[in-house]
């Protein structure tokens, strides 16, 4: 049997929190879920798939009555923010446009060691992917860099025309300890699709800090200010 578990669906709730934090009667629910994923689509459009890239690797919603609050987590802020919290503003009344209600000044939090960051980690290895490197080379390359950033453990998964191959295959690739079903493990998990010239390619990252509590080069900071709560 395939344990195809999402890391990340798998912990939220016990040691990993909702990106998304409402809460909607029935009736609204549908339309709030609609206008999460316009805004993330947007925010991803925007600053994730043209140049220059921002590095954004969460988006974190937060409604009250009469606001949205939205906090992006991002390896560039100064890319986002723009001269003078220009770009930020403008982006700002961009969501307002889309959505059509109040949207809060939005929280910019900046990931200190981007090496870390699993997302950010498939998004590099997918990019290198569209420019034809050899996909042995960028995957080892990465993972020495994560694991020289203070990981402990890394596993890299590729999928798709590998290297312009007729048959699509599936490689994979690891280095340390990657312990998927603990819960108290703080599991990074990261998801990017190379649009290649022949064909798509799939790029799954699973990057290992430690448990829950001890200290990581990258200590996550939820945006609301405290560290990543514990087992309940």
């Amino acid at each position: 049997m395939g344990q195809k578990v999402n890391p990340t669906g798998f912990r939220v709730g016990i040691t990993e929190d909702w990106k998304s934090r409402w809460y909607a009667p029935k009736a609204a629910y549908g339309d709030f879920l609609i206008e999460d994923f316009k805004l993330r689509t947007l925010i991803d459009r925007k600053l994730n798939r043209r140049p220059p890239f921002a590095g954004i690797s969460d988006i974190f919603i937060e409604r009250t009555r009469e606001e949205v609050t939205v906090t992006l987590k991002t390896a560039r802020p100064g890319l986002v923010i723009g001269p003078k919290g220009a770009e930020v503003d403008k982006l700002r009344e961009e969501l307002e446009d889309l959505i059509h209600r109040k949207v809060a000044p939005i929280k910019v939090v900046e990931i200190k060691n981007p090496d870390l960051n699993a997302q950010l980690v498939a998004e590099a290895i997918a990019e290198q992917l569209k420019k034809r490197a050899s996909f042995r080379r960028v995957m080892k390359m990465r993972m020495d860099s994560t694991m020289q950033a203070g990981a402990k453990g890394i596993k890299i998964q590729v999928s798709g025309r590998l290297g312009g191959a007729e048959i699509a295959r599936q490689e994979k690739s690891g280095m340390g300890s990657v312990p998927l079903t603990t819960l108290q493990a703080n599991v990074d998990y990261g998801y990017a699709i190379a649009f290649t010239t022949f064909g798509t390619i799939g790029v799954k990252v699973w990057i290992y800090k430690g448990l829950y509590g001890e200290d990581v080069a990258d200590t996550d900071v939820r945006p609301g200010g405290g560290p990543r709560r514990g087992r309940r």
